[in-house]
């Protein structure tokens, strides 16, 4: 009898402590959005800040670097809860298109576009190269800058970095134009390539990476958002836009050579450009990211986009994966979960690498009648098969058409710790904005 009450006795206290803990769980992921605080960086007028982007330090992950158009960097020592602001300064000239990027030392980079002449639009040195400028002191201070290869008088416009954690090579891809906004046929745009193994004091000559040219409209028919990924065997993997295609090339041999003929990962319906109510341009163009982690996913590549094939009213977030090194690609799937036909726009993903997590940010206005807009983070633990989404900004905000809202948002993971970074507009001011998410 004693024997059986003992039994009965913990069964009983198994079953609470199962109960309990599912509590605890349910609890947990109930505060969880509670929990997310969004944190103001930077506000200015109409002509900014917009169009941020953002790095966590792998070697000291309370020391984060952001930056916006057209010179401006911030930098923090408490994980993002508090900035300082600076305007970045190079003789070849700082002209907007900011991209941050850490290396796995903990080195800084930010890239961006050039006026070397300071004058702008008026000159045929304006966006002659792309400048990468080095900060090794956490974001303190920053170099003069290097630069891609001078191709005076065509134009290099949207640029993105990778960096090998392996061997800190850094990669960068953009468009360069022959002219850009002409609509004279013979002037045409194409991705290119260069890489430093230096730490970004020398770049190589630049490679042609797409096999189709486009034009230089800046619209669908235009090669755009060429955005590198390094691989866990130092593979370097690009995605962009073209003709209603998102198009793929590769380099097993860290980018002396690649494929002759790009592979298509999926259509993108309506193209990379498209129109949202209140936003003055809007773009799908993709990102790539590679899971480096040693989860179930390793090696998956991984696309993310929009686009608006199912309606002109309803824009969607998509993702579609490759665990072939990028020969064949999954469909896509969507990733904003709601079931409205409203617009989600402006995503961008990055990968845990202690995880193999996915998050996301992108605007959302599944909760909106109007132009209204919310900001949320989606995020995938089982290799992008299904997302949860969150809404993460303080409040709703209506951006309007005839201001200059950026070309992107952008976030950074590490460890855990969940950093993006948007832009918002209360009818005066423009903002820039992160999220404390651990």
């Amino acid at each position: 009898m004693l024997g059986t009450r003992f039994l009965l006795f913990c069964l009983a206290l198994l079953s609470f402590s199962c109960s309990r803990n599912q509590l605890v769980e349910l609890n947990a992921l109930a505060l969880s959005q509670e929990k997310i605080q969004a944190i103001l960086i930077d506000q200015g007028g109409l002509l900014g800040p917009c169009e941020p982007s953002i790095a966590i330090n792998p070697t000291n992950p309370d020391n984060i670097v952001a930056g916006s158009i057209l010179d401006r960097v911030y930098r923090s020592n408490d994980g993002g809860l508090t900035w300082t602001k600076d305007k970045l300064n190079s003789t070849y000239g700082v002209y907007g298109d900011p991209v941050v990027r850490a290396d796995s030392e903990g080195r800084f980079y930010y890239a961006h576009l050039s006026n070397p002449t300071g004058r702008a639009y008026s000159d045929t040195e304006f966006l002659d190269r792309i400048v990468i400028q080095k900060s090794v002191d956490e974001g303190k201070s920053w170099n003069n800058g290097s630069f891609t290869l001078p191709r005076s008088p065509r134009d290099q416009d949207k640029q993105w970095l990778a960096i090998d954690p392996e061997d800190q090579s850094l990669y960068i891809t953009w468009t360069e134009f022959d002219l850009y906004g002409s609509k004279d046929p013979i002037h045409k745009s194409r991705i290119l390539f260069s890489k430093s193994t230096d730490y970004g004091e020398s770049w190589s000559y630049p490679f042609i990476l797409s096999e189709k040219e486009g034009d230089c409209i800046d619209d669908d028919n235009t090669t755009e958002g060429a955005v590198p990924s390094v691989g866990i065997n130092g593979e370097v993997y690009v995605a962009w836009s073209f003709n209603e295609n998102i198009y793929f090339d590769k380099s097993t041999d860290k980018g002396r050579t690649w494929l002759t003929k790009d592979i298509v990962v999926a259509e993108q319906p309506g193209g990379w450009s498209y129109s949202i109510p209140g936003i003055f341009r809007c773009n799908g163009m993709p990102i790539t990211a590679v899971d480096r982690s040693n989860g179930p996913n390793r090696g998956t590549i991984y696309v993310n986009w929009s686009d608006q094939r199912n309606g002109e009213s309803n824009t969607d977030i998509w993702l579609s994966s490759s665990k072939d090194n990028g020969d064949t690609w999954s469909p896509p799937i969507k990733v904003n979960n709601d079931t409205s036909d409203k617009h989600q726009f402006f995503s961008w993903m990055d990968i845990d690498q202690t995880t193999g997590y996915i998050y996301m940010v992108f605007y959302d206005r599944r909760n909106h009648n109007d132009a209204s807009t919310d900001v949320y983070l989606a995020y995938s633990k089982d290799g992008g098969k299904s997302f949860d989404n969150i809404k993460i900004n303080k409040q709703s905000f209506v951006p309007i058409p005839t201001i200059f809202f950026g070309d992107y948002n952008d976030i950074s993971v590490f460890n855990g710790r969940v950093r993006p970074i948007w832009t918002e507009f209360d009818g005066e001011k423009l903002s820039i904005w992160t999220a404390i998410i651990n």
